[in-house]
């Protein structure tokens, strides 16, 4: 009886712990399927992205998400950067090498795979989306929020805050120790 016992606490323990590592959460603005949008011009170089809380503990970043409409007849193609956030100016980016995507004709979510890339972050990070093509007469029509921490808008060399609405983008993290 009292080997059963302990055979089962450990068991329960140790599966705790493991679930313990494992935990997930989702950190930036909440995905949102109504009609409230932003609309962007498709120019290479130019990026859009939100500020998002990592927390002061590392986590490692498994997915990113955002909802989307391309007006476009063809994909719209990006690669993502998670930068380093202090204030306006944004710091080192954490990607090191390219993690690439698109964006097909119509309204969609898009989900872009970032676990093996093996990414770990914390605190305040800047993530965007960053245009590898220009597409003449495109335009991404990004779903936002309002009064949820504004967006960031990098073009002609510099970032710009754009106070108010935020794009819906967000990440599942994984909590690391």
């Amino acid at each position: 009886m009292k080997i059963t016992l302990c055979m089962t606490l450990f068991f329960l323990f140790s599966g705790a712990l493991l679930k313990a590592q494992d935990k997930t959460k989702v950190i930036g603005n909440k995905p949102r399927h109504g009609s409230s949008n932003s609309t962007h011009a498709v120019i290479k170089g130019n990026q859009l992205g939100i500020k998002m809380k990592a927390g002061n503990k590392p986590v490692e970043l498994l997915k990113l998400d955002f909802g989307v409409e391309n007006s476009a007849a063809e994909d719209l193609k990006f690669k993502v950067n998670v930068y380093e956030f202090n204030g306006i100016l944004s710091g080192e980016n954490f990607v090191k090498q390219d993690i690439t995507g698109s964006i097909p004709k119509g309204k969609t979510r898009v989900n872009v795979d970032l676990e093996k890339y093996h990414i770990q972050v914390k605190k305040d990070l800047l993530v965007s989306i960053e245009w590898t093509e220009t597409v003449k007469d495109a335009s991404a029509r990004f779903a936002i929020g309002v009064l949820n921490g504004g967006s960031y808008e990098f073009a002609d060399g510099k970032w710009k805050k754009i106070p108010l609405f935020g794009l819906d983008f967000n990440m599942v993290v994984k909590k690391l120790k």
